[in-house]
């Protein structure tokens, strides 16, 4: 796809560790200033079920409109904002990796670098085959299992735990990045 214009171009190009960084950071304090402390992902399937299946389940008989209208909105323009990326912004040009990524690939048998992501794992076709049954339902799995066990996603352990410096969130930013290691450079391989 060709941009629209230089000005898109310009933000295709991703933005250097000392803009993005800080205005990440910043996130944190415009939170306080609106009197909310917490954020993250995860808490987003609570809120989806408790405003689908009120009253059912203790668990969900809670305000979410009160706690969680303004994250359930923040998720929306996180996947409305992807799509807008994937649509205006893309080029046509490879996913950019090292060569020793794209080796390492290779030799697990992924080979096209087009697009935002490998075809041979993110298609109907490929998803539809037992490997890639188990790699979506277990991985699922291990990620709602790890969010509730750990009381939160990566970006609200990361951003918010951190910022607030919380121990517990410490901990699991490190165990998350421990299980990314142990998932990319034991489990894929297996998988694949």
């Amino acid at each position: 796809m060709i941009l629209p214009s230089p000005s898109l171009r310009a933000l295709a190009e991703p933005w250097p560790w000392y803009v993005a960084g800080p205005l990440i950071g910043l996130f944190v304090p415009l939170l306080l200033l609106v009197g909310n402390k917490m954020f993250g992902i995860s808490s987003n399937l609570r809120h989806v079920c408790a405003a689908g299946v009120p009253g059912r389940i203790e668990f969900f008989r809670y305000d979410w409109r009160g706690t969680g209208g303004w994250n359930l909105a923040f998720a929306l323009g996180i996947m409305i904002g992807g799509a807008l990326a994937g649509r205006l912004l893309m080029d046509g040009a490879d996913i950019a990796l090292s060569p020793a990524a794209r080796d390492s690939l290779r030799a697990l048998g992924i080979a096209d670098f087009t697009g935002l992501v490998p075809r041979e794992l993110f298609t109907w076709s490929a998803l539809a085959t037992w490997r890639g049954l188990v790699m979506l339902i277990g991985g699922g799995f291990l990620i709602g299992f790890g969010t509730a066990y750990a009381g939160g996603c990566t970006s609200g352990h990361a951003i918010s735990g951190l910022a607030d410096l919380q121990l517990p969130s410490l901990v699991a930013v490190a165990g998350f990045f421990a299980g990314g290691l142990i998932g990319t450079w034991i489990l894929l391989p297996l998988m694949l």
